[in-house]
């Protein structure tokens, strides 16, 4: 909910994610933008130095390719962010140039650049969408461009609306014969099995107490979720897939002709490799900048390299993991056809054997008919489906339920409540706010005869009364904590306002699992995250500081002063210090009406380039019983460390990276503050000598 004022102040109505509250917030007409460069990754493609080294070869090539046709040489650059790529352009001979960009302050940005280094007669910033630019004596450009460059790419290749917007671009902007960097794109995919990510995408049965909790059959028939699971498949060990055919290529994409975004499908046949279920599709792609394929860019994961070390990380292109709509048992030797087709922003695939040609494939994407896809994250999937953390929370509800126990869960989309059925609680209550997840829940307990086992009460924790617990006290008030709104690791604290919200409804002696919740830290050296937040000063040779400033400014603004949420399983890192608890919220209470406060110091012990600091929860389900969202086993004696995959942890970024000396000389200081009523965590980190 947004209201604006006439003094250009915008009231933001926010729900909190812990205290649950509908927070109304003043803030600035530039508070979205800010946001969106802060959180940008245009400094992680100012660092790929891979990136930027291919298209200025590409760049180079076409220029010369032009020239040497005896014409005159006007570029027209889609989505010119910086300005980089333009003044590449002009730098490699380029008579002239149209930069677009359609994010404002992303322009400004650009203008500011190219004026800096020079180039301000020579390219010309346009602030529009692409296909709004107009050619003529009176247009935006004076005439079509003969050399087309774009960086229009997501992960998928088409996300961000590539398709549409070069299918434009030939129509409308650029001569027929054109030049285009890159010059076409190849996307590859290729078949495996693997429970590790198939757990990602269909709940699995579930042992608790001698019973099998089934998934619902609409689940384990439904397509999934529609998009795409984008990630750093560099970090998926090989030994968790097993490959049942070839890399293929599915389709290439020639940018310098006239493009299409109407919807394809394309095949690639071949034969098993090895007997298995196919299960998922792991795809790439890569760009050629020039016809002849010789300056390639590629975003094949690192095990593709035969020297993994030379592998380039970025993360504003990573790979992509496609769930097929349903496993199939494949034998070795079978053909097989792998089906992957695209409308204008998206892909998905298809199998089937190669006897089965008359197969129609889907000409719309599939998507989730079962709720579960939408109410269940990928990473949430995979939480369900982890034998360890469920024997977890079966061994603690087993120590603290009684015959007569009546339970109260508060959780998302949470299992909880049906574990303590089985486990012979003799009521069970679950706050389910969210009718999509209630009904999900509704459709576990059915498949498995436990309708009556649980009461799902679509209500909020405040508006819970006496009446819909059947007149009995709570004995047993239990969460995961997991809320499907949670960004930051404390956002979870919101099971702890409905303690509160619920604590005239507990009886005398209730158990509250989990009894408390622990915020750890542990500073840390980044192998590669922390390009996402490193200025750049320059690249490639051009001055592009005022890039640097710009995002510096819109961090300054607020998020320089929070934390930031990562899934650090995919971001390598080597810890610098102890992992120190550093806030305890002790839920067998009610919220505190004062702030908490903790500070001090952490002894750093490792010698590297300290990035920042790594923050995340760890819960005491009973006296015994911990799980935590963070650190799943300990440091290792030379830093290593192996995170939750299940659950993002906070990262708080320091302006500069500092060395450390590891011998005792250098301590981590901290100071964290809990503001009760807000449910925020203050923070401010340093590294300080004694």
């Amino acid at each position: 909910l947004v209201f604006t004022s006439v003094t250009m102040k915008t009231f933001c109505g926010r729900a909190n994610p812990t205290t649950g509250a509908l927070d109304w917030v003043e803030e600035s007409e530039e508070y979205d933008y800010h946001q969106e460069i802060a959180r940008s990754c245009y400094a992680d493609m100012l660092h790929d130095k891979d990136r930027n080294e291919k298209y200025y070869q590409g760049i180079r090539a076409a220029v010369s390719r032009v020239k040497a046709r005896g014409e005159r040489v006007v570029v027209l650059d889609i989505g010119t962010g910086t300005g980089l790529l333009s003044m590449m352009a002009v730098t490699a001979g380029a008579d002239y140039c149209y930069a677009i960009e359609v994010f404002k302050p992303m322009a400004t940005a650009a203008t500011c650049i190219v004026e800096r280094n020079g180039f301000s007669d020579k390219i010309k910033v346009i602030n529009k969408h692409s296909t709004e630019v107009t050619v003529g004596p009176d247009g935006d450009m004076q005439e079509r461009a003969n050399i087309l460059v774009t960086e229009l790419f997501d992960t998928e290749l088409i996300g961000e609306g590539a398709l549409p917007s070069y299918e434009h671009a030939h129509m409308h902007l650029v001569q027929v014969h054109c030049e285009a960097v890159p010059h076409r794109a190849t996307v590859y995919a290729q078949l495996v099995e693997s429970d590790m990510l198939w757990k990602w995408s269909q709940l699995q049965p579930i042992e608790v107490d001698g019973n099998k909790l089934l998934p619902p059959p609409a689940v384990v028939k439904c397509a999934g979720a529609p998009s795409v699971c984008d990630i750093q498949l560099s970090q998926v060990p090989p030994e968790s897939f097993t490959p049942l055919g070839p890399i293929c290529t599915m389709f290439r994409v020639d940018f310098s002709k006239q493009v299409s975004s109407a919807a394809q499908s394309y095949t690639a046949q071949f034969k098993a490799q090895t007997s298995g279920r196919a299960q998922v599709v792991l795809s790439w792609w890569d760009i050629d900048m020039d016809p002849d394929g010789s300056i390639v860019c590629t975003m094949t994961p690192s095990w593709n390299y035969s020297d993994p070390h030379t592998y380039p990380w970025r993360d504003h292109w990573m790979q992509s993991v496609y769930f097929l709509p349903a496993e199939k048992n494949v034998s070795e030797g079978e053909e097989l056809n792998l089906i992957g087709s695209h409308d204008d922003y998206s892909l998905w695939y298809g199998l089937t054997h190669s006897v089965q040609n008359d197969v129609k494939v889907a000409t719309f994407r599939p998507c989730c008919t079962c709720q579960a896809h939408l109410v269940w994250t990928r990473p949430r999937f995979g939480e369900l489906n982890d034998e360890q953390r469920t024997e977890s929370y079966v061994n603690a509800l087993r120590s603290i339920l009684k015959p007569d126990s009546v339970c109260l869960s508060v959780s998302d989309g949470s299992l909880l409540p049906i574990f303590a059925h089985l486990l012979g609680s003799k009521k069970v209550f679950s706050l389910e706010s969210s009718g999509m997840a209630k009904q999900v829940i509704e459709q576990v307990l059915h498949t498995n005869s436990l309708k009556h086992g649980v009461q799902l009460l679509g209500i909020r924790p405040e508006q819970l009364s006496l009446a819909d617990l059947e007149g009995n006290q709570i004995s047993v008030l239990m969460g995961e904590p997991y809320f499907s709104t949670s960004l930051l690791p404390w956002h979870s604290l919101f099971f702890w306002y409905c303690r509160t919200a619920v604590a005239q409804l507990l009886h005398p002696s209730a158990t509250i699992l989990p009894r408390a919740a622990t915020l750890y830290i542990v500073a840390v050296e980044f192998r590669d995250l922390w390009r996402i937040r490193a200025p750049c000063g320059t690249c490639e040779g051009f001055d592009v500081s005022p890039m640097d400033e710009m995002i510096q400014r819109s961090l300054d603004y607020r998020e320089s002063l929070e934390a930031e949420p990562h899934p650090l399983w995919e971001y390598p890192c080597h810890a610098l210090t102890k992992p120190r608890p550093v806030l305890t919220f002790d839920f067998t209470q009610c919220v505190p009406e004062q702030p908490v406060n903790s500070d001090g110091t952490v002894p750093i012990t490792g010698r590297g380039r300290c990035h920042g600091v790594a923050l995340w929860m760890e819960y005491q389900l009973t006296e015994d019983i911990t799980v935590s969202m963070g650190l799943t086993k300990p440091v290792s004696e030379e830093g290593a460390c192996e995170w939750n995959p299940h659950r993002k942890q906070g990262v708080f970024f320091f302006r500069s990276a500092r060395e450390t000396s590891g011998d005792g000389r250098e301590d981590l200081s901290y100071n964290l503050t809990f503001e009760p009523h807000t449910g925020d965590i203050k923070m401010d980190f340093s590294i300080t000598e004694p």
